[in-house]
């Protein structure tokens, strides 16, 4: 009877979304650590353009990547009020604590695996390794980013960021 039952329940993951130039996009909620109001982050000399500096979180030095800086979107200097989602992602042999500076929170959803569809290559300015797929939730295409292929990408590793953080 229980596996009848686990037939019925369809295989669901979590997103947390985020509004970054009028788009909605999400990563997984498990490797979401904390969300902040955005701080101003100290700069680091000669670090990507994308690196908007480091902050302080609890003794621990991290990163912040401004997303519209990293995928090639036009700043908005008239928002002030932007947020960073603190993500622990794995790389290098070990986990690590990095800010994602974006528009605004969203909300979270429930994701049934089956909804979510391989995004067609070159549709985005975003590179395709950096997103799982699509999905509709609420008549909304939701873009979804998988954030240890962003982060530990080649321009952006853990062993770059040593020297930043």
């Amino acid at each position: 009877m229980h596996k009848h039952l686990e037939e019925q329940v369809e295989a669901t993951r979590q997103f947390l979304s985020f509004q970054l130039a009028g788009e909605e996009y999400a990563i997984d909620i498990l490797q979401v650590q904390e969300i902040r109001d955005s701080a101003l982050p100290t700069l680091i000399p000669n670090s990507p353009n994308y690196i908007d500096g480091v902050l302080n979180l609890r003794g621990e030095i991290i990163p912040v990547i401004n997303l519209r800086s990293r995928f090639g979107l036009s700043q908005n200097t008239a928002q002030k009020n932007r947020i960073v989602i603190v993500v622990n992602v794995a790389g290098a042999g070990k986990n690590r604590l990095m800010g994602l500076l974006v528009d605004a929170f969203s909300e979270t959803y429930d994701v049934p695996l089956s909804d979510i569809k391989p995004a067609p290559p070159g549709i985005s300015i975003i590179d395709d390794e950096f997103i799982i797929g699509l999905t509709t939730v609420e008549e909304r295409m939701l873009i979804l980013l998988d954030a240890e292929v962003l982060l530990n990408s080649n321009e952006l590793s853990l062993n770059i960021n040593e020297n930043i953080a």
